[in-house]
C-alpha cells in the first residue's frame, strides 16, 4: 500500500519486486513463529523505450531481513537504493507538436520495518516505511490482522495503512504540496482440496491532495492539472492448483481496478511452478491487462492548445486506454542446504490498440521495458 513517487511512475512496478526482496518463509495458513530467520538481496536492472527513444534506465539494490525472538515475535526490514536516468515519454506522435522528452536524473532511498505477533489462531503486524528522494517524500504506516478458523483450512484478513506524501518538484509553484492516502484491505484464504487454494482480496483507497505531475507539461506549455481527489478501489482473486503428476503449481489470478477518474482495469495472470532436477525450479508466466481512459485524459485527435487549465485534464499516457502484455520467467537454484540464488526476466509492451474495448489512443507511440532480477537468500 506504498505510493509511487510521482517522477518515478514508470518504474514503479519494476521496482516493487527489488523491494520486497524477502522471500515467503511461511504459508499464508501456516501463523505460527517461524523457526529460522532470513537475510536477502536482490539487484534489478530496468529499461524502457519507445520507438527510437531508449527512456528510462534503472538500478535498484535491495536488502531484507527477518528475524524470530521472543518466542512469538518476528521482526523484518528492508532497505532499497534506487538510482535513475534518462528521458521522459513522449506522448502525441506527430510531427508538429511532439511533447519532447527531457533528461531526468534521480536516486532514492527507501526502507521499512515490520513487527509480527503470532498468536494461538492468527496474528498481527504493525508496519512502517519511508521513501526520500530529491523532490519527493513518502511516510507510511500499515496495521494487518489475521484470523485463522478452528479447521486451520481459512484465514480472514483485515489490514490498513496510511502514507503521507511530500512534493517538493523544482518547479516554485508545486513546492510543498502535499498527498495522503488512507486504504484498507479484507481479505479470505482458503484451502479446498489438497491440490486448490484460493483467495478473495477486496481493497480501497482514499486520497486527497496534489496527484498532478508536475515534470508532464502539455504541448500547450501548461501543466498537468488532476483532481484532488482519487478514490480507488480492487478486487484480487487467486487460485493455486498442484499436479501431483508433474509436482507442478498453476497460479491463475484476475484484478479488476476502478477508481474515480473512471479508470476501470482488468489483469489476468498465469504462472507455473515447475521444480526440476539438481534442485532447480522455473516460472514462466504471462500477464494481460487491459483499462479504460481517464475521464479528463486528452488524446492527439482532441487536443486543443485554448483548453480551459482550470478544469482536469492531463496528456499523460498511464491515463489512456490501452493493453499491454507482459512474458516472464524466473528461476531458483537451491545451492546448499540454507542458501538460494534465482534470476527473473520480464518483457512488457503496452500499445493503445491492444485496449480490450478497442478504445485505445492511436496517437501514442508502444512503450516498452524489461526487467532483469538477480538475487541470493539465507536461511539463518
Amino acid at each position: 500500500m506504498k505510493s509511487v513517487p510521482t517522477k518515478n511512475h514508470v518504474i514503479g512496478a519494476a521496482l516493487f519486486a527489488a523491494a520486497m526482496a524477502l522471500p515467503s518463509y511461511h504459508s499464508v495458513f501456516a501463523e505460527a513463529a517461524p523457526e529460522k530467520g532470513i537475510v536477502a538481496f536482490k539487484y534489478l536492472n530496468y529499461q524502457d523505450s519507445q520507438p527510437d527513444q531508449d527512456r528510462i534506465k534503472v538500478n535498484a539494490y535491495s536488502t531484507s531481513v527477518m528475524m524470530p525472538f521472543a518466542g512469538n515475535w518476528s521482526v523484518s526490514t528492508s532497505y532499497t537504493y534506487d538510482s535513475l536516468s534518462g528521458a521522459s515519454p513522449r506522448r502525441h506522435d506527430t510531427f508538429d507538436t511532439i511533447a519532447g522528452a527531457s533528461k531526468m536524473s534521480e536516486e532514492r532511498n527507501a526502507g521499512d520495518l515490520n513487527f509480527t505477533r503470532y498468536l494461538d489462531k492468527g496474528s498481527i503486524t504493525f508496519g512502517t516505511s519511508y521513501s526520500e528522494e530529491s523532490d519527493y517524500i513518502s511516510r507510511g504506516y500499515s496495521l494487518q490482522r489475521s484470523f485463522l478458523t478452528i479447521d486451520n483450512n481459512t484465514t480472514v484478513t483485515i489490514g490498513g495503512s496510511y502514507n503521507t506524501d511530500t512534493i517538493n518538484a523544482w518547479k516554485k509553484e508545486v513546492y510543498g504540496r502535499s498527498k495522503k492516502v488512507y486504504a484498507g484491505l479484507i481479505g479470505v484464504s482458503k484451502v479446498l482440496t489438497k491440490k486448490d487454494i484460493v483467495q478473495l482480496n477486496i481493497g480501497f483507497s482514499r486520497g486527497k491532495g496534489y496527484f498532478s505531475d508536475p515534470y508532464k507539461e502539455g504541448e500547450d506549455g501548461t501543466l498537468d492539472p488532476r483532481p484532488k481527489e482519487r478514490n480507488i478501489t480492487t478486487l484480487l482473486t487467486r487460485w493455486n492448483h498442484h499436479f501431483d503428476s508433474s509436482d507442478g503449481t498453476a497460479r491463475v489470478s484476475y484484478r479488476y481496478y476502478t477508481d474515480s477518474y473512471d479508470i476501470s482495469a482488468h489483469t489476468l495472470g498465469v504462472e507455473y511452478v515447475q521444480p526440476l532436477p539438481y534442485r532447480l525450479t522455473i516460472t514462466p508466466a504471462v500477464r494481460y491487462s487491459s483499462q479504460t481512459a481517464a475521464y479528463f485524459y486528452v488524446p492527439k485527435a482532441s487536443f486543443n492548445p485554448l483548453a480551459d487549465p482550470s478544469k482536469p485534464y492531463s496528456y499523460d499516457e498511464r491515463l489512456s486506454a490501452f493493453g499491454a502484455l507482459t512474458l516472464g520467467v524466473k528461476v531458483e537454484k537451491k545451492i546448499a542446504a540454507d542458501w538460494t540464488v534465482d534470476v527473473k526476466y520480464e518483457q512488457y509492451e503496452q500499445r493503445g490498440a491492444w485496449c480490450m474495448t478497442g478504445n485505445g489512443d492511436s496517437g501514442l507511440q508502444p512503450f516498452r521495458f524489461r526487467n532483469i532480477q538477480l538475487g541470493i537468500s539465507r536461511q539463518l
